[in-house]
């Protein structure tokens, strides 16, 4: 049996902003995502629901810009609890809409940067930090299953995420995963520079159920996976964004839009998706870009090369 196939794999599905784009749905309002929740709750749900449908055990909250960075854009820095509930509430209604006695699925909530992404420059301080990701665990704690500390670009950045969890009673003891992005243009660099054994060390100390690479060309996951992996510090896996390397000082505001990479396509994602497995991923899947149709041929392969390989799907912002 080949390296590919021995290990239990755990999936994640792809982007929530992106394919609602390509969906018609209009998300370049600043708002992101969570513009999708004032104008288009119906479809955030059934996007879920799709991702469910392809296989997924995991989904992942549409709460990547809840935050008040993005919500005072539109004068709406005050309806950041209303919007983290209501995308809490639609994962968890489509989870429990697919559920049944013979699978069980988990809701995962999502932690992001709380400025821009890809922006380690950006991070906020502690004292800012630690209050806003409180609220968004505050309102997610009694409904979801485990964390996400996602796209995370600095170790500061993740380590506010983790300690604030971490001090969180109603959030401690509910396990979490962190996933940093990569610089595109390196091999296992963060995009603040720092190396990725420095980060992992940094917040193995958490526990975290695995430590992942996202948001990133699958060539910078690939080589960050195979970094880690050697560590044996805990579990390793990434899902690559379908983007182009994203140019230094990039922002969701910028007139300049981000380029797909039209060679990643369903063959290719699903090849490089092996190749993170050979490398000793055992969490894979789709960032930004990446839709269900991409999943599913995933969740197929896995299938194909061993039936009864435990799958975990999850999906993304």
């Amino acid at each position: 049996m080949s390296e590919v196939t021995e290990k239990s794999v755990t999936v994640f599905d792809g982007s929530m902003g992106e394919e609602l784009a390509d969906r018609g749905f209009s998300t370049r309002d600043g708002l992101w995502s969570a513009g999708a929740l004032l104008n288009h709750p119906t479809e955030v749900y059934r996007l879920h629901r799709d991702y469910l449908n392809v296989g997924a055990q995991i989904i992942i909250t549409n709460t990547y810009s809840t935050i008040p960075s993005y919500l005072e854009k539109a004068g709406m820095g005050h309806r950041v609890r209303e919007l983290t509930l209501l995308a809490t509430q639609l994962a968890r209604q489509a989870l429990d809409d697919v559920n049944s006695a013979a699978r069980t699925s988990r809701l995962a909530g999502c932690l992001p940067p709380l400025s821009e992404s890809y922006r380690p420059d950006l991070v906020p301080p502690v004292h800012e930090a630690k209050p806003i990701y409180s609220e968004l665990i505050d309102c997610m704690a009694s409904s979801v299953d485990v964390f996400l500390a996602e796209t995370m670009s600095s170790i500061d950045e993740a380590m506010h995420v983790a300690e604030c969890r971490a001090a969180h009673k109603r959030a401690v003891n509910l396990p979490w995963l962190v996933a940093f992005t990569l610089d595109d243009t390196k091999e296992a660099v963060l995009r603040s520079g720092e190396g990725i054994e420095a980060a992992i060390r940094a917040v193995a100390r958490f526990q975290p159920e695995a430590i992942l690479f996202n948001c990133s060309t699958p060539e910078a996951i690939l080589s960050s996976i195979a970094a880690a992996a050697k560590l044996k510090v805990c579990k390793v896996g990434g899902y690559p964004n379908r983007f182009n390397p994203v140019p230094m000082g990039w922002t969701l505001d910028d007139e300049q839009e981000i380029t797909r990479n039209v060679e990643l396509n369903v063959d290719a994602f699903v090849s490089w998706s092996q190749r993170f497995i050979a490398a000793g991923a055992e969490y894979v899947g789709g960032c930004c870009g990446i839709g269900p149709r991409y999943i599913e041929a995933l969740t197929t392969s896995l299938n194909s090369a061993v039936p009864d390989t435990q799958q975990v799907v999850a999906s993304h912002n």
